[in-house]
């Protein structure tokens, strides 16, 4: 576990530097989370910046659309006769609890 200096600095575990490609001098970012810190190295994507309401809300109206319409095209047919039915398989396996 690391620990914040009285400067506020944290040291990367070296297992973690290594895996992640950190290295001295590069420039890492703190990206706040909900309740959490994400600490991002220099080699991940920038995040792109959160989309305002209005365009969240046309995206998922969107999704929304393309959803009915599969759901329009695709149609379920009940199966034909199994040959046999529910109360079967319980009275298969009634002699097995003699």
């Amino acid at each position: 576990m690391a620990k914040v200096t009285s400067k506020l600095q944290v040291t990367v575990p070296k297992a973690v530097a290594d895996r992640y490609g950190i290295r001295p001098g590069d420039e890492i970012r703190f990206e706040e989370a909900g309740e959490v810190i994400r600490v991002v190295p220099p080699s991940a994507p920038a995040r792109p910046e959160p989309a305002d309401v209005v365009t969240r809300l046309a995206l998922f109206d969107a999704a929304t659309e393309r959803q009915r319409h599969r759901e329009a095209a695709t149609t379920f047919e009940r199966a034909g006769s199994r040959g046999w039915t529910r109360d079967d398989l319980y009275e298969r396996g009634g002699h097995l609890a003699d």
